[in-house]
C-alpha cells in the first residue's frame, strides 16, 4: 500500500482542478448554470439565462463555453472532479479491502441520493431521447470514470491472489448495483425512501458482503446481514 498504483485517485483529482485568474470566473459561470439546469432542464435552459444568474455578459459566457452543449459538459465534468475523491479516498489512504469498499458503498449511496446526483438523473433521463449526446458526456464523466476506477484496484486485489474476478470491469458494475439496492431508484422517482444513516449503512454493509462472498478467492462464507427492524 501507498504507492502510486495503489492509489487510482490522485492522479486524476489532480489533472481536474481549474488553476490561474480564470478559475473563478469559470466556476461562478459552472455555478449559474448549475442553478438554471436544476430549474429548467437541459432543453428548457437558455445561454442567455445562464448568462443573467451567473452574473456574467454573454460575450464572457461565450469566452469559456462556446455552446450549452460544452457547458454542460464542463458541469457534469466538474461534479464528477468534486465527489469521486470523496467515493475513493479510503482507496487512496491505502485502507484494507473491506475498510475500503464498505466506505465506498456507503459513500455512493449517499451520492447516489444527493439532490445533485438526483437532478442530473432527472435531466439525462427526460432529455436524452432528443439529445443522446447528454447520456454520453454524463456517463463518460460519472459511472464510466468510476467503473474504472474500482475495476483497475479490484483488478490489483485479483493479482495479488486475494479475489478471483475473471472480469473486473463486469465486477464494478455489480458493486455498484448492489450499492442501489432498495434506496436509489426510489429516491430517483421520488418516493418516499428511508435515508436514515443506520439503514445506509446497513445497504452499503450487506452489498459489500454479498460482492466478497461472490469474489472472495478463499474464505468463509459471510452471512447475510439482517436489521433488528424491516426498513421501508
Amino acid at each position: 500500500m501507498g504507492t502510486t498504483a495503489d492509489r487510482p485517485r490522485q492522479a486524476q483529482a489532480e489533472d481536474c482542478v481549474p488553476s490561474g485568474a480564470s478559475a473563478a470566473k469559470r466556476a461562478q459561470i459552472l455555478a449559474g448554470a448549475a442553478r438554471v439546469f436544476a430549474e429548467h432542464g437541459y432543453e428548457g435552459a437558455s445561454m442567455s439565462g445562464i448568462a443573467r444568474d451567473a452574473g456574467v455578459s454573454k460575450g464572457t459566457l461565450y469566452n469559456y463555453f462556446d455552446s450549452k452543449a460544452t457547458l454542460f459538459s464542463a458541469f457534469v465534468e466538474q461534479c464528477a472532479c468534486e465527489k469521486m475523491p470523496l467515493l475513493f479516498s479510503r482507496i487512496d489512504e491505502g485502507a484494507n479491502l473491506t475498510e475500503s469498499l464498505d466506505h465506498l458503498a456507503v459513500a455512493m449511496i449517499r451520492l447516489l441520493t444527493s439532490p445533485l446526483s438526483l437532478m442530473l438523473n432527472r435531466i439525462i433521463i427526460s432529455e436524452a431521447g432528443n439529445f443522446p449526446a447528454l447520456a454520453e458526456t454524463f456517463w463518460k464523466h460519472g459511472p464510466q470514470k468510476a467503473i474504472n476506477i474500482l475495476s483497475a484496484w479490484l483488478m490489483q486485489h485479483n493479482d495479488a491472489g486475494v479475489l478471483n474476478i475473471p472480469d473486473p470491469v463486469f465486477a464494478a458494475e455489480q458493486f455498484y448495483a448492489l450499492c442501489q439496492t432498495r434506496i436509489a431508484a426510489r429516491a430517483r422517482m421520488q418516493l418516499p425512501v428511508n435515508t436514515d444513516e443506520a439503514h445506509i449503512i446497513f445497504i452499503a454493509r450487506s452489498a459489500v458482503r454479498t460482492f466478497l462472498n461472490a469474489y472472495m478467492r478463499e474464505a468463509p462464507r459471510l452471512p447475510p446481514l439482517v436489521m433488528d427492524t424491516a426498513a421501508d
